[in-house]
């Protein structure tokens, strides 16, 4: 089990930036990917991006390309979350999550993740 605390949420205004930490504690040997997911007001949990553990590819969903970056640092076992020009429709709770499982698999879906952290909201204003 991987236990992950995320911070860094916030209320900013359109345009603005925060920075989103996601820390893994416990069985850290066995993550092969972070991802963070977020989730606005009724809607489904989306996919954001994410990073594999030891061969370092980085996914974006589309609508954040080019204004999020998705970094790790290893030996703090962390994983951050830079987010620039934020919109309004950027609004929701955000959540880490980490898959421990090997093989091929559909990295979108939250439902291949095993471990998540308890969310942090941030709010863009327009």
């Amino acid at each position: 089990q991987v236990q992950l605390v995320e911070s860094g949420g916030g209320l900013v205004q359109t345009g603005g930036s925060l920075n989103l930490s996601c820390v893994a504690s416990g069985q850290t040997y066995l993550i092969d990917t972070v991802s963070w997911f977020r989730q606005a007001p009724g809607k489904e949990r989306e996919f954001v991006a994410r990073v594999t553990w030891t061969a370092d590819l980085r996914s974006y969903t589309d609508s954040v390309k080019g204004r999020f970056t998705i970094s790790k640092d290893i030996a703090k076992n962390s994983v951050l979350l830079q987010m620039n020009s934020l919109k309004p429709e950027d609004t929701g709770a955000y959540y880490c999550a980490v898959r421990t499982g090997t093989g091929w698999y559909d990295f979108v879906q939250a439902r291949n993740y095993e471990n998540w952290g308890q969310g942090t909201q941030v709010t863009v204003s327009s």
